[in-house]
């Protein structure tokens, strides 16, 4: 006997993908010496079983009716020989689609994320293209005044020197209490060159009153740090970000505040009130107190980040509700729309009501969340997340395409498995979703792009072992020459590249605070810069590269060609927009390679992606 489903292909799933609410999905298996199939399908605590149709000698079929409201549908077959015998068909072991395998078990299942029809993502997302900034590391406008630093910090006597790595037993993290003077001034006076290296979109890190210089310990919601600047700072900012065609996108860290906060108070730096000193305030309420004052419940275990109950109606009210609640006035102040900080800690109703009041004040406005793994069936505190239903967020950070690429690149996985992985997303992702995906190569959080693909940084040591290096000029340019490959297929492939403040001028480091050093500005990677460029105009001038069909095709161990195209006047959406096809082989060995294309052997250098559109156009 023999069964055979691939969810990756029309034939055997049309459509294939994610699907709106009350549609259709055809589904066949192709069979040999098969009497009877049966395809079994769930979600959530329902299931049922449907007799397919037998199709010609050899194919079963069922059209399935997808349920009203969003889920996360599974499915799987059953078959039974001419000989009695039953077997299960299912998702292969490393469950990320296409191709099945046969079982005498219960298998894996195969997915489909059924979402609500109307939901739609800003279009500035899929054609946009993204920088992170932290702004106290970008640029200084020249004003650093010691005494708007928060108490027990200092500045760096110059801009070039390393982060400083402290450890401090007593709040069991380190310090983070070493400031460069970065300020929002100094992203303003920088805005023209953001503008000329393409960048459309620039997401900052927090830049509220906050005790380090990360922030993500907020002390004052509704204050910009005076480190970083004033309110009108900000507006006056974003004013002038608009003007060259650049939107601004906040970072939301809602689950945990800071201790040292005018809300949690814990040091007095805000006077006598907040939780900690007065159990009858109005903060009180937000905080999980075990043992008032002392024990609280915090961000994994760090008692300077109190975690915050975000099932509190006066908290929520604060953050979304309210007039003039946190997430309304830094809207109308000008930003176009937040990043909410660890998504998986916000209780689901949280994000949507979010969403729904964001969207109130501006419909043009994203919701982008920190999600680490795929954010179509996350597995949070035991219980299954669905962020692409479409009431939640428009798009996530996306770190398992990060892990994918980096690893492709340094030879951990190879050609077919960067596919499958590639693939398993487009599969997973309502297509709204997936064409807005913040793509990223670094972030504050992991260790820089170029070090990871010289081979030097992808280790994450504890923290106590990180440091600053000197890296070879034969490791650099190792980097360098697969940096620029691996930017190139990021900007070949749906979603919103976005690039790191200072890869593209060859910053490298590990994990933080060694990723997060200052901008080298005067002194940056001229060749590197120029191709990041480069390529990000390739994509700003190519629709099919924004919102054009995609196509993957793995050759042997090292080569990936990228396929995108837009055919009858078409993109993927059903906007009008001009034919186009593009080819991109990306070669990920070390020595060239040679493969067939077009009828004609293309060369491909090592370590480079080049676009072959001028071959496929002779052909």
């Amino acid at each position: 006997m023999m069964i055979f489903h691939d969810s990756h292909n029309g034939v055997y799933r049309l459509p294939t993908g994610a699907a709106p609410c009350g549609g259709k999905v055809v589904l066949r298996i192709l069979t040999q010496d098969v009497a009877k199939a049966t395809l079994r399908v769930w979600w959530g605590d329902r299931e049922s079983y449907y007799t397919m149709q037998p199709v010609g000698s050899d194919i079963f079929s069922y059209e399935l009716q997808l349920p009203e409201n969003p889920c996360v549908l599974w499915y799987y077959f059953i078959a039974e020989g001419c000989d009695g015998v039953h077997l299960f068909y299912g998702n292969a072991s490393d469950q990320l689609g296409g191709a099945g395998e046969m079982l005498t078990h219960e298998p894996p299942s195969w997915q489909i994320t059924v979402y609500r029809a109307d939901f739609d993502t800003p279009h500035w997302l899929r054609n946009g293209v993204m920088m992170q900034i932290m702004v106290d590391r970008f640029h200084s406008s020249g004003s650093r005044d010691v005494r708007k630093l928060p108490a027990g910090s200092f500045f760096h006597r110059t801009w070039d020197e390393d982060p400083v790595l402290v450890i401090n037993d007593k709040i069991g993290d380190y310090s983070a209490n070493d400031f460069f003077g970065g300020d929002l001034k100094g992203v303003e006076q920088k805005l023209d060159a953001l503008k000329e290296l393409g960048v459309t979109v620039l997401y900052f890190n927090p830049i509220f009153k906050a005790h380090s210089n990360h922030k993500y310990d907020t002390g004052d919601y509704m204050q910009i740090d005076p480190t970083f600047g004033t309110e009108e700072d900000f507006r006056a900012l974003c004013e002038a970000a608009k003007k060259r065609g650049i939107r601004v996108i906040l970072d939301g860290v809602f689950s945990h505040t800071g201790a040292d906060s005018k809300y949690f108070n814990l040091y007095g730096t805000y006077g006598s009130g907040g939780a900690y000193n007065d159990p009858d305030c109005r903060y009180a309420s937000w905080y999980q107190f075990e043992e008032w004052p002392q024990k609280y419940q915090s961000w994994w275990g760090f008692k300077t980040l109190p975690n915050i109950d975000k099932n509190n109606g006066d908290y929520r009210g604060f953050i979304i509700h309210q007039p003039d609640s946190v997430v309304s006035h830094w809207l109308h102040a000008g930003a176009s729309g937040w990043r909410l900080d660890v998504a998986d800690e916000l209780p689901m109703d949280f994000i949507a009501q979010l969403r729904r009041r964001e969207k109130e004040i501006d419909p043009d406005s994203a919701l982008i969340g920190e999600v680490w793994e795929d954010p179509s069936n996350k597995i949070a505190y035991g219980k299954m997340r669905c962020y692409c239903y479409g009431d939640t967020l428009d798009c996530s950070m996306n770190y398992p395409l990060r892990e994918a690429v980096l690893s492709f690149f340094c030879g951990r996985i190879d050609a077919v498995q960067l596919v499958r992985r590639l693939e398993s997303q487009r599969e997973n992702l309502p297509k709204p979703f997936y064409y807005s995906q913040m793509n990223l190569l670094s972030s504050h959080d992991r260790p820089r792009a170029l070090a990871v693909l010289a081979d030097i940084g992808d280790m994450e040591p504890d923290r106590v072992l990180r440091k600053s290096f000197q890296m070879s000029e034969t490791d650099y340019a190792r980097g360098r020459r697969r940096l620029i490959a691996a930017w190139r297929m990021v900007c070949a492939l749906p979603g919103m590249p976005c690039v790191y403040y200072g890869d593209e001028a060859g910053m490298y480091g590990m994990s933080d605070p060694f990723c997060r050093g200052t901008y080298p500005w005067g002194r940056e990677d001229a060749l590197l810069k120029g191709a990041f460029q480069e390529i990000i105009a390739e994509r700003t001038h190519s629709a099919a590269l924004r919102t054009g069909a995609l196509r993957l095709k793995p050759i042997g161990s090292d080569v990936v060609l990228i396929f995108r195209e837009i055919s009858d006047g078409m993109d993927v959406f059903g906007e009008p927009a001009q034919n186009e096809f593009r080819v991109l082989a990306v070669n990920r060995a070390a020595e060239s390679r040679w493969i067939d294309f077009a009828g004609k052997t293309v060369e491909l250098q090592g370590e480079s992606a080049v676009w072959l559109d001028a071959v496929a156009k002779a052909e």
